[in-house]
C-alpha cells in the first residue's frame, strides 16, 4: 500500500512561511504531516534556496500537476487574490488568518473550495497554544457574568495587515470560541497618527446578553500581551492559568491538522463546526469596521 503523498508549495517566506519550510521539510515521525511533500517555495524576493527548499515561480507553482496544496503565508492583504489562484488552479490551499480581508471575499472563497471539492483551511495557532487550552478547560461550564480580553502590540502597517478587527481576529476567535456566538453592541476606533497609535475597543453581548469588552490596542514599544477579566456567578478570572509547555510546535500541529483533513480524517460535524466560527468572526470583524468607520453621529 503506497501510501498517499501530497505535493505543496510554501507561498511567501515571513516568519510564518520560514516555520512551514522548516516543519514540512522536518515532518513529525508517524504523523498526518507524512503525507505532504514539499516541492518548492514562491517569494517575490530571489533566494535561490532555503535549507534545500528550492524557489519556484508562481506560474510553475499553479501549473505544476505534482503540487496539490499551497501553503500562503503572504501578507494579509494579498491572500484573497493568492487563495482564489490556488482554488482555480484545482489545489487545496492552507492560509494563515485572516484569509480575507472582508467577509463576501471569504464566503465566495468559501464556496469554490466546496463547488471545486477542495480543502480550504484557515490556521489559527491561537486556538492550538496551551495557554489557551487550559483557559478553555479553566472556563467551561461556568456562566459569564461580564468580561475584557485586552490585546496590546507593536505598530503594524494597516495598508498590508488590514483593518484591526480583521489583523486582531485571534482575539474574536478566542471570544467566540470561549462564549459562543456573540452580537457586536458598538465599536469604535481612536488614532493618533503623530503617534503611531491605535486603539479598538468593540462591546458585544453574548446569546444570554451578558456583555464582553476587546480591545485592541497597538503602538511604538507596546509589549504583545493580552490581559483576560472574565467575571462568573462563581468569581472572576484575572490570570491565565498555568500551562505547560507543549512539545508539538504550533505551526506543526496546524499542519498535521491540514494533512488529516486532506487525507479525510477530520468528521463532517468538526469542519461545519470549524466553517462557521471562521466564517462568523470574518462577519463580525466586517460589522466592527462599520462601525468603527461610521463618521460621527451629529445630534442637533
Amino acid at each position: 500500500q503506497i501510501s498517499k503523498m501530497f505535493g505543496t508549495v510554501v507561498v511567501g517566506v515571513g516568519i510564518a512561511g520560514l516555520a512551514r519550510i522548516r516543519d514540512l521539510m522536518n515532518p513529525m515521525p508517524s504523523s498526518p504531516s507524512e503525507h505532504l511533500k514539499l516541492f518548492g517555495f514562491v517569494s517575490r524576493r530571489s533566494f535561490g534556496s532555503i535549507n534545500e527548499a528550492k524557489q519556484i515561480s508562481l506560474e510553475d507553482a499553479l501549473r505544476n500537476k505534482d503540487i496539490h496544496a499551497a501553503f500562503i503565508s503572504t501578507e494579509n492583504r494579498s491572500h484573497e487574490e493568492t487563495i482564489r489562484m490556488f482554488l482555480e488552479a484545482g489545489k487545496h490551499v492552507l492560509v494563515e488568518y485572516p484569509m480575507a480581508l472582508s467577509a463576501k471575499a471569504a464566503h465566495e472563497l468559501w464556496e469554490m473550495a466546496e463547488q471545486k471539492g477542495k480543502v480550504l483551511h484557515v490556521e489559527h495557532i491561537e486556538l492550538l497554544t496551551e495557554e489557551y487550552k487550559q483557559l478553555k478547560k479553566e472556563v467551561s461550564g461556568k456562566d459569564l457574568v461580564k468580561g475584557t480580553l485586552h490585546f496590546t502590540g507593536h505598530v503594524l502597517d494597516e495598508n498590508k495587515s488590514g483593518f484591526p478587527a480583521f489583523s486582531g481576529i485571534a482575539r474574536l476567535t478566542w471570544l467566540i470560541d470561549l462564549f459562543g456566538d456573540l452580537t457586536v453592541t458598538s465599536a469604535t476606533r481612536e488614532k493618533q497618527k503623530d503617534k503611531n497609535y491605535s486603539r479598538m475597543t468593540v462591546h458585544f453581548e453574548t446569546a444570554n446578553k451578558k456583555p464582553l469588552t476587546w480591545i485592541e490596542e497597538r503602538g511604538p514599544g507596546m509589549r504583545r500581551e493580552k490581559k483576560i477579566n472574565f467575571c462568573f456567578t462563581s468569581g472572576c478570572l484575572e490570570n491565565f492559568p498555568e500551562a505547560p509547555r507543549s512539545s508539538v510546535g504550533l505551526f506543526m500541529q496546524d499542519q498535521n491538522l491540514f494533512a488529516k483533513k486532506l487525507l479525510g480524517q477530520v468528521s463532517k460535524e468538526e469542519l461545519a463546526a470549524e466553517k462557521w466560527r471562521i466564517l462568523r468572526c470574518l462577519d463580525l470583524a466586517e460589522v466592527i469596521q462599520q462601525y468603527c468607520e461610521e463618521p460621527e453621529k451629529i445630534y442637533s
